[in-house]
């Protein structure tokens, strides 16, 4: 959606004039985030109702984001969580993950670690690296879950293989204790270093220490 042409602008209200959902859901996204046009949550709002009156389970999840940060209306958990229902309800990934979240927070809801892991469930298993992320992390503390290190290194290392750095601190964190794995600094300086190639400024600091610790020159990772 970034970096639309004013042509490409005028093509895409053409076609959200002509009824198209995605083209409402597209355009909403222009308004909430000011591109190629004056950021304006409220018309943004009104462009995402336009395409969940379609249905449009993108635009569903986004307006739940709407309420959820209270960007052009009152903020509203209750709200977002029926939205976010809707578009889970549709099979859309980021809603199901996001319901995990709410549920793990609690956040308009009661929390509950047994229904946040049911949602991050539903998420990861089409792939959602965020939600494999928080699979890993409530087995790791037995959140819902008997505490199990090998089933957390088996959701972080699939949240990793798809760039989440989080997941791989967090497996750095695993090898350096033995938990789940056989003890290993050699692996865990890997994946610390290739989080911190990404940008991920606490496997950054945690290099910079053991290094400090060390005495021992860092090596780039593959």
């Amino acid at each position: 959606m970034r970096n639309k042409s004013k042509k490409q602008i005028a093509d895409l209200r053409r076609k959200a004039e002509q009824g198209d959902a995605k083209a409402h859901h597209n355009l909403g996204l222009l308004y909430a985030n000011g591109e190629g046009v004056p950021q304006n949550y409220s018309v943004a709002r009104q462009w995402f109702e336009r395409a969940v009156a379609q249905g449009n389970a993108g635009a569903q999840y986004d307006l739940g984001l709407l309420y959820a940060n209270g960007e052009g209306v009152p903020q509203d958990y209750k709200k977002a969580r029926q939205w976010w229902l809707q578009a889970a309800a549709q099979g859309y990934a980021q809603g199901q993950h996001t319901l995990g979240v709410l549920y793990e927070d609690g956040k308009g809801v009661p929390q509950n670690y047994g229904k946040a892991r049911g949602w991050y469930e539903k998420a990861a298993a089409q792939g959602y690296a965020e939600a494999q992320y928080h699979l890993g992390f409530l087995y790791a503390k037995g959140l819902s879950v008997p505490q199990d290190y090998a089933q957390a290194r088996q959701w972080y290392a699939q949240a990793a293989a798809q760039g989440h750095t989080g997941a791989m601190l967090n497996l750095g964190l695993l090898y350096i204790e033995g938990q789940g794995v056989p003890q290993d600094d050699a692996k865990a300086q890997q994946w610390w270093e290739k989080a911190a190639a990404q940008g991920d400024a606490n496997a950054q600091k945690i290099l910079e220490i053991m290094f400090a610790y060390t005495g021992k020159a860092r090596t780039r990772a593959a």
